[in-house]
Formats: structure tokens, C-alpha cells, sequence
């Protein structure tokens, strides 16, 4: 393997959820106010679990363009399920790998009860790429 790294050590802990019986309009809310692209959707009886995820793409292509409405439609209605997901310990590049594979941009990150821990996002790996590429070169330099 390249490097080390585990999920675990470049994932956001702070997750931003939604319930499976909230609304779109309020779920589209809650991605502007944080500036996100995208909201892991929980069992609403203790949060914990990831059911399901709505990202930005989701609400374009399922709610906007075969015009439902918003306001009535549920997240449960058009959450993309079911969900991949990593543990902390998995190998950055299993992750990579499992993005690149499965098209998607984001994995959340559960513990060995499958409580939603964290996820883990492209971006989050792009922003440690430069560490990464770093390590291979010191690695090749004492070779």
C-alpha cells in the first residue's frame, strides 16, 4: 500500500443528518446553511444509524425535474439506498477505490455496531493528496 492512512484519520466527525420523515425543503435548508453537498439520512428512533443519503443531484433529478413537490416529498421517498459504508480502520485507498467503483463522492463512516461515525469525502482525500504524494517520493528517495 502506498501509505497508512486510514479513514479514520481524514474523516469529518461532525456528520450533518437528516430523519427519514423530514421534508425536502427542509433537508435543501439544512445543505445551504452548512454549504454541503449532500446529508446522511438516520433512523429517526435514535440517529445513529445511516439508512440512506441525499445529495444535491438527488434533489434535482428525483424532485425538481419530475416535479414533485418539496414541501410534501420525504426523504425516505427518493434517498439513494442502500448505503455503502466504511469503518474507520479500511485503508484510504480501499476507500478511493470503492468511490471510484461505486461512482459516488462520499462514504459515511460506521463504527463496528454500524453507527454513523463520520464520512469521509473526495475532497478529504484530494486535501491530503499532496501528504500523500510527499510520502512516495520520500519512500522512493530511500530506496
Amino acid at each position: 500500500m502506498v501509505s497508512e492512512l486510514r479513514v479514520g484519520d481524514i474523516m469529518t466527525k461532525k456528520v450533518i443528518v437528516a430523519s427519514m420523515d423530514d421534508t425536502l425543503d427542509k433537508v435543501a435548508k439544512t445543505m445551504q446553511k452548512y454549504d454541503i453537498g449532500s446529508v446522511i439520512i438516520v433512523d429517526d428512533k435514535t440517529g445513529k444509524h445511516a439508512k440512506g443519503i441525499i445529495t444535491e443531484r438527488d434533489i434535482v433529478h428525483k424532485v425538481i425535474a419530475k416535479s414533485k413537490d418539496p414541501f410534501k416529498t420525504t426523504v425516505e421517498q427518493i434517498m439513494s439506498k442502500p448505503l455503502r459504508v466504511v469503518k474507520p480502520d479500511t485503508a484510504l485507498e480501499e476507500a478511493a477505490r470503492a468511490m471510484k467503483e461505486n461512482k459516488i463522492k462520499r462514504l459515511p463512516v460506521v463504527n463496528d455496531d454500524n453507527e454513523l461515525i463520520g464520512v469521509i469525502s473526495e475532497g478529504d482525500i484530494m486535501r491530503i493528496f499532496p501528504a500523500i504524494v510527499d510520502i512516495i517520493e520520500e519512500r522512493a528517495a530511500l530506496k
